[in-house]
């Protein structure tokens, strides 16, 4: 049988041969790649809050706790440990950072059911009630950036100071009479037919290609990026997988972003080839009573790992502004 995969990893077998005469692929040897180990987060303490359906949601809480709490919400098929260079960053600036795995990826259970945006939002409201924060700036990622809105939109009051959306899913990303500009259903079931498939192969063409923007000409590329996404990627679990691509690509966050009256901060690359700027953060500023755009010319969706540093500072300014 063929597997017809999403025409934005049809290049995948380019940037391969060309990322292995830059790193050497082939010295990983008969014994399999390296990247294939099991691997632990040594520099962080990890714990659990459990939901009232039994699911155990991983998260870190590092720094001081009478410091200016951050937490930072991941996309999809990741984990908390994609905010690596954030964590750090702000770690050494004094700050209280939170990052957790959402249900179904990373180390949090995983789920057969409740993998849609209701669900992950009441998760973080469990999480933040069970750590009591006030006041907290909430950052998210791709689909942690519709997490973040989907939140903070239904918050209990006090909880939320700011909010950060990058690259990310709002308003709706699936084409749709009210969406005219999004992207074709067909996409997003090539993606699901994909990790069917070989969900192992599909999470190293994604970082491999469009995700980074390693598909670009004259691309920085780093393996050492490209298999820490499939760590991740692998570590959580299949079917939450599956149904994470219907709430990334299908929900409607209009409504969300509207009630949405805290200091939000939109970011996003104009080079985003897995969630198009032209359809999401423009309109999500406009959108948000209280919205701040800023756009970085010819960045990747995954610029804040590539442009960690620009990202960073950007973050920052706006948190202590």
């Amino acid at each position: 049988m063929t597997t017809h995969l999403p025409d934005f990893l049809a290049t995948r077998r380019d940037v391969l041969a060309a990322a292995a005469s830059v790193t050497g692929l082939a010295a990983l040897g008969a014994s399999g790649p390296a990247f294939a180990q099991p691997t632990t987060s040594g520099d962080s303490k990890m714990d659990t809050v459990t939901t009232k359906d039994g699911v155990k949601i991983h998260y870190k809480d590092l720094g001081p706790k009478n410091a200016q709490a951050l937490v930072f919400h991941h996309g999809w098929p990741l984990s908390s440990d994609d905010w690596d260079a954030q964590v750090m960053f702000f770690l050494l600036k004094g700050y209280r950072v939170i990052a957790h795995d959402r249900r179904g990826h990373g180390r949090s259970t995983q789920t057969f059911d409740g993998n849609e945006m209701d669900t992950y939002a009441a998760d973080v409201a469990a999480l933040t009630d069970a750590l009591d924060l006030k006041g907290a700036v909430h950052i998210g990622h791709s689909t942690g950036g519709g997490e973040v809105v989907h939140y903070v939109a239904r918050a209990k009051p006090g909880r939320v100071s700011k909010a950060v959306i990058i690259g990310a899913v709002p308003p709706v990303m699936v084409k749709k009479p009210s969406n005219p500009g999004g992207t074709p259903i067909e996409m997003f079931d090539g993606l699901r037919a994909a990790l069917v498939a070989n969900r192992s192969q599909l999470f190293l063409d994604l970082p491999t290609g469009p995700f980074y923007g390693f598909n670009r000409p004259g691309a920085k590329i780093s393996q050492a990026t490209i298999y820490n996404w499939w760590r991740q990627g692998m570590a959580g679990g299949a079917k939450a997988h599956y149904d994470c691509i219907k709430a990334f690509s299908e929900t409607d966050f209009t409504e969300d972003l509207k009630a949405i009256t805290v200091p939000t901060l939109v970011m996003h690359g104009t080079d985003d080839q897995i969630v198009p700027i032209a359809d999401s953060a423009p309109l999500s500023a406009k959108l948000l009573k209280n919205g701040t755009l800023k756009t970085y010319e010819g960045l990747p969706h995954g610029m804040a790992t590539t442009h960690a540093d620009v990202i960073n500072a950007d973050l920052l300014a706006f948190i202590k502004a």
